[in-house]
């Protein structure tokens, strides 16, 4: 009987997915096709409803479905071999399995918000490992807690959160469509940090299919490990199944609020006051800044506007006390604020109007036709009035109207946690962290190349008041200007650069870690961990 299935699985494949002519990878295409079949189980379903190659009709759809930076995805731009769109546990082992066995690099999607690529392109033959399948979550509210799978958004977590209590929330990001496989790896962080921390520092337990197939969980895959992919990037150690977290309390009604202030309207000033005391308001209450630059009042001038968005864990009245006594430089009105509760919040935040229906939290994609290029860096000393002057000048000089930053607070929380706790290093000391985002619609490299360089530009313009030694990045807002090693590479002396920035002082010990999970680099991208700073 099992050869019998195995045969009509291959016939069946065969029939699907035709091979119009030979091609220089298709011997290793075939023979990780066959090791999928060799592995798959009567009870599998068929598992060709699960992969999809370039002949099959629906292959680009699936492709480019989760890709939200377009410029990653060009005409030259090396496609992969296939696409397994894992529907259960049992084919993710295969996948990496068989991956390994046909000498295929794999790459693992869970969201699609990848600055860089490195869940979908590669230099070398590979095969993409696509967990939008796996997406289920289960909400345990007696013990407040949640297991919930890599291939799930922030979204619909939110959502399913808010089904079974008004009154619990979690620490994450505020874009809805964020898979939180990926979100959760390289830290996560939100409006809720400066209370509750990142979202790895409310992560409990968690599930990867390491490099041998199995299924590990916190006890058998050891504390190394569980520390390692918490902020270290589980793409560096396997795949993310999934997360088990710690819900947190939220009030029943919350306080959020967006002004906008103009330079012309004393938008310096504000500034300067929020880099002194955004960090110390009490933990409750987050104020994110946000420059960029706008149209002014005059025809073809640019000027530089900040927005002030805020999350008060309480009501207005309670708000508008603690602004008035500890930053009335801000000038919040009471009709600048709305209470609703936490769930609601997170469509505030996420850009949609209040009052949009909470289901639109379900909302897995959207059409995205814009290229963006993403990097960080994080501040430790205010930055002084004249200086901010020079940084809008330098904005509206750049002459990119689509350029902004996000200033996101640190202070709470983030303060009380050790630079080792997890991977992520960057704690206390830090004012604010530093978000530069670029897009642009135009197609063609000459579009490409002048806004890469343009972002380029103003990052480095702004090296004397960030961090150094290193310069800080996040890892979350991958960035390859800061160093990267190619994916066939076995010296990795150049993963000291790009892991410094990101790791600081935890760098080695990641690279401990990969060295026992991982010795022969099997997961890779150009930003992974290696298992050696020197030779494999």
């Amino acid at each position: 009987m099992k050869v019998s299935v195995c045969l009509i699985l291959s016939v069946a494949l065969i029939i699907l997915l035709p091979f119009a002519r030979p091609l220089p990878d298709q011997p290793a295409l075939n023979i990780f096709l066959q090791c999928l079949l060799n592995h798959s189980t009567p009870s599998s379903n068929l598992i060709y409803e699960s992969i999809y190659t370039p002949n099959n009709s629906s292959f680009q759809s699936i492709l480019k479905q989760y890709v939200k930076n377009h410029r990653l995805l060009t005409a030259e731009t090396l496609k992969p071999l296939a696409i397994v769109a894992a529907k259960d546990e049992s084919l993710v082992q295969s996948t990496v399995i068989c991956a390994k066995y046909s000498g295929l690099q794999i790459r693992i999607r869970s969201g699609g918000h990848d600055c860089e690529g490195l869940s979908f392109t590669s230099t070398v033959p590979f095969v993409i490992l696509d967990m939008f399948n796996l997406r289920s979550i289960d909400i345990d509210i007696t013990n407040q807690t949640a297991w919930v799978q890599a291939g799930a958004t922030l979204g619909e977590l939110y959502y399913k959160i808010s089904k079974k209590s008004k009154l619990l929330g979690f620490p994450a990001g505020v874009c809805p469509t964020v898979g939180v496989g990926g979100h959760f790896s390289g830290g996560g962080y939100g409006n809720l940090m400066r209370k509750f921390g990142l979202s790895v520092d409310n992560v409990v337990d968690a599930q990867i299919v390491d490099v041998r197939g199995r299924i590990l969980d916190r006890k058998s895959m050891g504390e190394d490990l569980f520390w390692a992919i918490r902020g270290g990037g589980g793409a560096s150690f396997g795949v993310i199944l999934s997360w088990k977290i710690k819900l947190v309390p939220v009030p029943e009604k919350v306080t959020v609020f967006r002004i906008r202030k103009t330079l012309e309207q004393g938008a310096t000033d504000v500034v300067h006051h929020w880099q002194k005391v955004s960090h110390r308001l009490p933990e409750d209450l987050f104020i994110r800044a946000m420059p960029e630059i706008v149209n002014g009042s005059r025809q073809n001038e640019r000027t530089v506007a900040v927005s002030f968005v805020g999350t008060f864990l309480g009501q207005t009245k309670n708000l508008m006390a603690l602004i008035e006594k500890s930053f009335p430089e801000l000038g919040l009105q009471i009709r600048d604020c709305n209470e609703m509760s936490w769930v609601k919040s997170t469509i505030f935040w996420a850009g949609f109007p209040v009052g949009t229906p909470v289901d639109v939290l379900l909302n897995r994609t959207k059409e995205e036709k814009s290229s963006f290029k993403t990097k960080s860096d994080y501040v430790k000393s205010v930055i002084p009035k004249e200086d901010l002057e020079k940084i809008w000048k330098k904005m509206i000089d750049l002459d990119l109207i689509t350029l902004r930053m996000e200033w996101n607070p640190y202070g709470g929380r983030m303060n009380e946690i050790s630079e080792s706790e997890t991977p992520f290093p960057h704690r206390i000391g830090n004012l604010f962290k530093i978000q530069y985002l670029l897009s642009w619609r135009e197609e063609g490299s000459n579009a490409t190349n002048r806004y890469m360089n343009g972002i380029r530009n103003f990052y480095a313009s702004m090296a004397s008041y960030v961090s150094s030694g290193p310069r800080e990045a996040f890892l979350n807002y991958r960035d390859i200007d800061i160093g990267s090693i190619s994916s066939n590479q076995t010296s990795f002396k150049d993963s000291e650069v790009y892991g410094f920035k990101y790791f600081k002082g935890n760098f080695q010990r990641l690279v401990d870690v990969k060295a026992k999970v991982d010795p022969h680099y099997f997961f890779k991208n150009e930003q992974s961990i290696p298992p050696t700073k020197d030779q494999v």
